[in-house]
């Protein structure tokens, strides 16, 4: 199981980075999760008996690593889940993408629906049934003459929102196999959650967490990333 990195912990959260390629919760596949994580880490940390309770109040696709925060009791829980159907929260990602993007920035905004069977989201006509809005902004920080790096702020929270906007007008993730030009197993998709910002559920104090991903694997050593999460 991979090792938990913990930002910042108190009697009311838990802020963690998910690596990539681990599921949030558990799922079918039976490999350890995120949150499975977390509760072990708390029973043991305080001693706990019996099942630590952890609320999971946002996720982030397997295949994406990143900033999440988890509540250590269901007040919690129920205040951070209204911050982030709200957009009260604040989420930027970074994204490595095939091919030089020209517009240096844009906003994104389509409809579209997922097909729970296939797990996989199309995007499809505003008045079709079941269409939700998926809306995003992004920045070119940099690109490297083949790919280029993004930042960008998820307006809506979609499911595979930014694979599937970011291939709908041509430029696809790295590795992405879903949505892109991927094939097979090819390591790391160019997706990190590299920015989380909320208020504390009770303290009020509005919290700023930054992490970078390691940038000595790929796609992540294509770019100076620590330069730009530092900005």
């Amino acid at each position: 199981m991979e090792k938990l990195t913990i930002l910042y912990e108190d009697n009311q959260i838990v802020v963690a980075i998910k690596p990539q390629n681990v599921p949030t919760q558990a799922d079918e596949s039976g490999d350890g999760d995120m949150l499975s994580m977390v509760k072990a880490y708390v029973k043991e940390k305080y001693n706990k008996e019996g099942e630590a309770f952890i609320g999971l109040v946002h996720r982030l696709d397997r295949p994406t690593g990143g900033i999440m925060v988890f509540a250590r009791n269901s007040k919690s829980a129920k205040r951070l889940t209204e911050q982030f159907k709200t957009h009260e929260v604040e989420k930027v990602y970074y994204a490595i993408t095939n091919g030089v993007v020209k517009i240096k920035n844009q906003t994104l905004v389509n409809y579209v629906k997922k097909n729970e069977k296939e797990n996989i989201v199309k995007i499809v006509p505003m008045g079709e049934q079941g269409a939700k809005k998926a809306e995003l902004v992004y920045n070119v920080l940099d690109n490297n003459g083949s790919e280029s790096l993004l930042e960008v702020k998820i307006l809506t929270g979609r499911s595979h929102q930014i694979r599937l906007q970011l291939s709908n007008i041509g430029f696809p993730l790295v590795g992405d196999v879903k949505y892109g030009k991927a094939t097979g197993r090819t390591g790391r998709l160019g997706l990190w959650a590299g920015k989380l910002s909320f208020v504390h559920p009770t303290t009020k104090q509005r919290m700023t967490f930054l992490a970078c991903p390691d940038e000595s694997v790929q796609p992540w050593d294509k770019f100076n990333m620590e330069k730009y999460l530092s900005r």
